[in-house]
């Protein structure tokens, strides 16, 4: 196989728009967390039904509590579809035709409309506030997993901007491993924002109380799917696990100890009764442990040979 020669003064731009990469990602974790904040507080309408404008004005007039933090995510979700905007120019401008980071901003852009699009369904909709609809349920899955996906397509690009050289050739198992554990943990994210919404439009009084729930017949339609997340959260452990035993690396132990550490936070979480800090930082630790299994199976199921790197010659 022919390696490809890498001059050195070439990777501070990579490395710069790498950084830029990173703090779009970032950003994106911050826009994530404050949508918990907007479901937590019930401000899902605080704008009315109105969409990309806020009760029909671009600037909300005397708001109430309730559209001010809605119109805080509506603006700070207008701050990441600017820096992910220029994320895209900057990658085809820096990276020739055919590059993957090419590839990876391409579906940043088409998840990035799709996002808007679901927002805008649950707006008009009325998918927000106290509905307990099963629309409701389905478009929150959507939603939540589309957002993932987002998330990791950002995380792909930031990630094979540089160029990374990667030694790894993986077998068939770690491949399967790598899947498995994408799609059981997108699957336990959406079932995982189920259960919040639930906690929220249904607080528990008690630890008891809450586990009796939801396995009582009058109990409501969210409340008896609560206990999905941390069933699929068992599939999702095991899933880690062969995927760790399949490859080995730092990267495959920080996904294990990140998953320790999420596990730990839902059971702080149950604990404390669904307490909208702990949901805040429940969803934090699921979005750092997805950017780091993107990471990791992206070097199992597309592993780049290590490059030759020489100085640049000297201008003449």
């Amino acid at each position: 196989m022919r390696s490809t020669v890498v001059p050195i003064s070439s990777r501070r731009p990579s490395r710069l728009l790498s950084a830029y990469a990173a703090i779009v990602m970032g950003f994106m974790v911050l826009v994530i967390l404050q949508g918990a904040v907007v479901r937590l507080t019930g401000s899902g309408a605080g704008c009315g039904d109105h969409w990309p404008l806020c009760n029909g004005d671009f600037f909300p007039h005397h708001p109430r509590l309730a559209t001010l933090i809605e119109y805080t995510h509506r603006f700070l979700t207008g701050i990441c579809t600017a820096l992910l905007a220029i994320l895209i120019g900057l990658t085809f401008f820096a990276r020739p035709r055919g590059h993957r980071a090419r590839r990876a901003v391409v579906w940043c852009g088409v998840l990035l409309i799709t996002e808007a699009l679901l927002g805008a369904v649950l707006v008009k909709g009325g998918y927000v506030q106290n509905n307990a609809s099963m629309m409701r349920v389905l478009m929150q899955c959507i939603h939540f997993s589309n957002t993932m996906l987002l998330l990791g397509a950002i995380t792909l690009t930031w990630w094979w901007l540089p160029d990374r050289p990667q030694p790894l050739t993986p077998g068939s198992q770690a491949r399967t491993a790598a899947w498995l554990a994408l799609a059981t943990t997108l699957g336990a994210g959406a079932l995982g924002s189920v259960a919040a919404l639930a906690d929220t439009l249904f607080p528990p009084t008690s630890l008891r109380t809450a586990l009796l729930a939801d396995f009582t017949a009058h109990s409501p339609l969210l409340v008896h799917v609560r206990w999905l997340h941390p069933a699929s959260a068992i599939l999702v452990l095991g899933a880690a696990l062969w995927l760790a035993s399949q490859i080995r690396t730092p990267l495959a132990r920080l996904v294990l100890g990140l998953l320790s550490l999420q596990i730990v936070l839902g059971i702080f979480d149950v604990l404390s009764l669904a307490s909208g800090l702990m949901q805040v930082l429940h969803l934090l630790g699921a979005d750092i442990y997805w950017i780091a299994l993107v990471v990791t199976c992206a070097t199992v199921l597309a592993p780049r040979p290590a490059q030759k790197l020489r100085l640049a010659e000297p201008l003449r």
